[in-house]
């Protein structure tokens, strides 16, 4: 049976309901009947559209963000899913701030859910720089099914692993 990284924090029962999913060879086409719908946001300047969308509509007073990207370089397992980064540099006599928010590149292709997921948690971090109970409230705030989203994003990233891994095979 596979490793499961993606799902190393819950419970045992729940990872070995996926891997009966897996042997059954079903978690594909249960992801594909739940989240059938692809994403129009391909392009970096479509994202950044659509962030500060979520953004201007939950957190209005945050501070504006100067960039938004998909970065490929990010890799689920060992890095982040996505980054958010608050830079303050001295020009002149004064200090400016620059915040940007990177998506790691396999959400150009995930559907939405995943991308608003992913959106919404580095939005939070623009409020609560920990993973605590306030940096949680907030991400349910601005998506009441992100807990189910975050599991379900797991289960999508373990899909494309398992495809990955099948194909290399072939």
């Amino acid at each position: 049976m596979p490793e499961l990284p993606y799902l190393a924090g819950y419970d045992p029962g729940l990872r070995q309901q996926v891997r009966e999913l897996i042997r059954r060879d079903r978690l594909g086409s249960w992801l594909q009947e739940r989240y059938d719908q692809a994403h129009e946001v391909r392009t970096d300047g479509a994202l950044y559209q659509y962030v500060v969308g979520l953004k201007d509509r939950h957190m209005r007073k945050a501070a504006p963000l100067d960039k938004v990207v998909f970065d490929n370089r990010l890799q689920a397992v060992r890095h982040a899913l996505g980054t958010h980064t608050a830079v303050s540099r001295v020009q002149g006599g004064r200090l400016k701030a620059s915040r940007e928010i990177r998506i790691a590149g396999v959400f150009r292709d995930a559907p939405e859910p995943f991308l608003r997921m992913i959106v919404v948690h580095e939005l939070a971090h623009l409020r609560q720089s920990d993973h605590n109970r306030a940096f949680y409230q907030l991400c349910n705030h601005m998506e009441p099914d992100y807990h189910q989203l975050e599991f379900d994003m797991r289960l999508y990233l373990t899909q494309l692993d398992l495809a990955k891994r099948d194909s290399v095979r072939q």
